[in-house]
């Protein structure tokens, strides 16, 4: 009763736009009949006009259900989930659909057809169909990102447009004014794959050609090969610079590789991993394009010879971006990597990496210790500071001081004291760890130990009774240790500071739009097998789709093994005895190892053998 009583009084006091910010019936026209969740749009599906915004055959008045109680009809939620969702609501002022997906309470596909059911609009389903390209240029780009809509077809003068709030009276008006005389039928769609579908059909790099000519235009008979010369945001070379920022942004890379070749230049962006060709630009091209990029980080574009490194904070389709310039000389001239820090980016929770549950438990279980060292090893890309990330956001609280030390600081964290290492203003790991033990810190991350100055400091930080967390490099947990004793830090130091290690990798999953059953290669199967796979297992793949850029693959998952420090490990390690012998007893301790973690994602469809292969296979 109270629950019905509360979501009554919030019917009564809410604003027009509802509990998740819709237009109730009446506003803004008629309301639109219903049409089942989940229901594809039919060929005879009245449509509503864009010029009145009212869908003609709807009938007016026709009450709407609330979000939260159809949520509760259909037994995704219980009442007492949505009361606390609204009492939430009010203080944060949150639309409601949003703010229960955030909590995790429901997903978005969920919501989206409860939402659907609430407005009378059909879903579109944009995993299973790419939007048609004529129809999504009916919508210029800027409108279609700032109203968060992509047209998905067009026919006999009606599109399709697919919106993650159709209810919004600026959809139907400024979509329809752009489109007229088309008329505009609405459908919902989940908000992420509208910005996936966007991202697909207005592609940056679609106008690449378009600027080589201008540039080789411009360029003929001047030399264009000094690389010296771009001093005009007009130039075709600074537009092309903007298109490739902008497209490996949106593409998700991590990594932008401009490579110079005797008869070409190669752009690739790395992807979940993997390096991808996306551009081939020009020979003459490549000294005007790696020059702007050195003017954005403030580097020397006189001296090509010399390695450099630089800086661009940039804002890119309204996200604030941090990227890290590197270059340096080849035999066909100045190859600059450009690393892209999207500071947007939301930071995982522990839970969230892909630890299986009992090794998620163990290593909360370290975390809970007031002093020690918990280290985190694996190869460079392998996941480590996401993990390190992850676990400040286990340990940040009120009455912690937590300081890191990195290089370079990825993300910001809030209420974190995060140092930059500065090796010209003589701020080095070593260094820096010295001046952060003198300012009472409870929890110390270390970016990465690198040498033995460093990892002796961080030893004794831990000994004297603070929790330090830091990366290094090494093959798995065993090698890990062995790396400290390589270092010159006595076993026995190790024992009593170091509470476990938790090595990883990062493997790519199978994208869910298009994902399908296959059966592996011979050479596949033999290496599962003696991974202690089944080869009767049902074995999936990706076949390649608009949603995965036709990698058949679609972000990563992490793979793990944790090794706590046992007695056993520890007398092993002061015995000095041999890696295999400490293998052998993690295992006797019941430590999963990377391969066995590889060998389940496999068994769960996650991920594929050839990517264990490749990512996790540790010799």
């Amino acid at each position: 009763m109270a629950n019905r009583w509360l979501l009554q009084r919030r019917a009564a006091t809410t604003s027009p736009a509802g509990e998740d910010g819709t237009l109730p019936a009446g506003a803004g026209g008629p309301a639109p009949s219903p049409v089942p969740a989940g229901d594809q749009v039919p060929a005879d599906e009245p449509v509503r006009d864009a010029t009145s915004g009212v869908r003609r055959s709807s009938p007016a008045g026709r009450k709407r259900p609330r979000i939260g109680e159809l949520l509760v009809q259909r037994g995704l939620l219980a009442p007492g989930q949505v009361d606390e969702a609204l009492l939430q609501q009010s203080a944060s002022g949150k639309r409601l659909g949003a703010l229960l997906v955030e909590l995790g309470m429901v997903d978005e596909r969920s919501l989206i057809e409860a939402l659907s059911v609430q407005l009378g609009v059909p879903v579109a389903d944009l995993r299973q169909s790419e939007p048609d390209p004529e129809a999504a240029a009916r919508v210029p780009e800027a409108l279609a990102r700032s109203l968060g809509v992509v047209a998905v077809r067009r026919a006999e003068g009606t599109l399709l447009i697919a919106a993650g709030d159709p209810g919004d009276p600026r959809v139907l008006e400024e979509v329809g004014r752009a489109v007229a005389p088309d008329r505009v039928q609405l459908a919902i769609a989940v908000p992420s794959d509208i910005r996936r579908s966007i991202d697909s059909a207005y592609r940056a790099l679609a106008g690449a050609g378009s600027l080589v000519e201008a540039f080789e235009a411009t360029e003929t008979g001047r030399g264009a090969t000094s690389g010296a010369r771009v001093v005009s945001e007009d130039a075709p070379v600074v537009h092309l610079v903007n298109l490739m920022l902008t497209q490996g942004l949106r593409d998700r890379a991590s990594d932008i590789h401009i490579e110079p070749h005797a008869d070409r230049v190669r752009v690739r962006y790395r992807i979940d991993g993997a390096l991808h060709d996306v551009l081939s630009l020009p020979e003459s091209m490549g000294p005007s394009v790696v020059s702007r990029i050195k003017i954005m980080a403030n580097m020397n574009i006189v001296d090509r010879r010399r390695p450099q490194d630089g800086q661009i904070a940039t804002e890119i389709d309204g996200r604030s971006v941090d990227i890290r310039v590197a270059t340096t000389s080849t035999i066909w001239g100045e190859k600059a990597v450009l690393r892209l820090l999207d500071s947007n980016r939301t930071l995982l929770r522990l839970a969230e990496l892909g630890m299986p549950a009992a090794t998620h438990e163990r290593f909360s279980s370290l975390l809970r210790s007031p002093y020690g060292m918990v280290a985190c090893g694996g190869p460079t890309g392998s996941g480590k500071t996401t993990t390190l990330y992850a676990t400040l956001g286990e340990l940040n609280q009120s009455e912690r001081n937590i300081t890191t030390i990195e290089d370079p600081v990825e993300y910001v964290v809030p209420s974190v004291n995060q140092i930059q290492i500065n090796e010209q203003a003589g701020v080095s790991f070593a260094t820096g760890l010295r001046s952060i033990l003198r300012q009472d810190p409870d929890v110390i991350l270390v970016g990465e130990i690198r040498d033995a100055e460093t990892a002796r400091i961080a030893v004794e930080s831990a000994l004297t009774g603070h929790f330090v967390l830091s990366s290094i490099h090494a093959a798995d947990a065993c090698s890990a240790l062995h790396r400290f004793v390589d270092m010159g830090i006595e076993p026995f130091l190790i024992t009593s500071t170091v509470a476990g290690v938790v090595s990883q990798r990062l493997v790519r999953r199978i994208c869910d739009q298009c994902r399908e059953p296959y059966r592996p290669g011979l050479d596949e199967l033999a290496f599962f097998a003696q991974a202690g796979g089944s080869t009767d297992t049902g074995f999936w793949q990706g076949r390649g789709c608009n949603f995965c850029s036709r990698t058949g693959y679609q972000e990563r998952i992490g793979v793990f093994e944790l090794l706590v420090m046992t007695d056993a490990v520890k007398r092993l390690l002061v015995e000095k005895a041999p890696m295999n012998s400490l293998r052998k007893a993690a295992r006797e301790q019941h430590m999963d190892s990377l391969l066995d973690g590889g060998v389940r994602l496999v068994e769960e469809g996650v991920t594929t053998i050839a990517e264990i292969m490749s990512s996790v296979y540790v010799v």
